[in-house]
């Protein structure tokens, strides 16, 4: 399965570990793709707001985001990781997830989202793990991604050299279990009804909309109407 691991951080730390050793255990190498923020992005959203009422073509940064949005669409799987910094997910990660507002369903969802399946990751020395996992997990959903895991642990080390074999074999686990999952759904990932129920709810508010690039798309699509992207 072609996976995309997008790294919170640019080095490769325990939360980077895990999402390789994921990604080993559904793909072949030559199948998995890596992203490291922000070496490879690293600009803030300037809050022009040009990708909503415009085209997300106007924002300033779309070039040098264009290569990793191809990764993304061209991906089977998304593995988001991030340490824990300061309760949350990196700046450098939120900075990025900040360029895909116009992604949500609110605005302009892909449709190739709807088919896919993500898994968020995040270690911790200590707490912290669940809201940087939410972080990440919510963009995912707000883009319409079917199906996201989440797979956080507090690893009570500051390198992934450190952390102690027990945990590890307890990773070792998770990601088994993660990746059993990943595996049966290929290619008929299903749309649970919270995100049917709330695509539903946008196609009604986007046939008088709050801007005309978001209110063409959805009309051009079909979506106002009874067509979905997931059939």
């Amino acid at each position: 399965m072609r996976t995309v691991i997008i790294s919170g951080t640019s080095h490769k730390g325990s939360t980077y570990n895990i999402g390789r050793i994921l990604a080993e255990k559904i793909a072949e190498p030559e199948e998995i793709f890596e992203v490291f923020l922000p070496r490879d992005f690293g600009e803030f959203c300037c809050g022009c707001t040009r990708c909503f009422t415009e085209g997300e073509d106007k924002c300033p940064h779309y070039e040098k985001l264009r290569p990793i949005t191809e990764l993304i669409d061209s991906s089977d799987v998304l593995i988001l990781t991030s340490p824990v910094y300061v309760y949350h997910c990196t700046g450098a990660m939120k900075a990025f997830l900040d360029h895909y507002g116009w992604r949500w369903m609110a605005h302009r969802p892909e449709e190739k989202m709807f088919s896919k399946q993500a898994v968020v990751i995040s270690t911790a020395a200590g707490a912290g793990v669940k809201s940087a996992l939410k972080d990440m997990a919510d963009s995912c959903f707000f883009w319409g991604i079917p199906q996201t895991y989440k797979l956080g642990m507090a690893v009570a080390a500051a390198d992934w050299n450190s952390v102690d074999p027990k945990k590890k074999a307890a990773i070792e686990k998770k990601t088994d279990s993660i990746a059993r999952k990943l595996l049966e759904r290929k290619g008929k990932v299903p749309v649970p009804l919270k995100t049917r129920g709330f695509f539903k709810i946008m196609s009604l508010m986007q046939r008088s909309g709050w801007n005309k690039a978001d209110m063409d798309y959805w009309k051009a699509k079909g979506w106002t109407e009874s067509k979905r992207p997931w059939r």
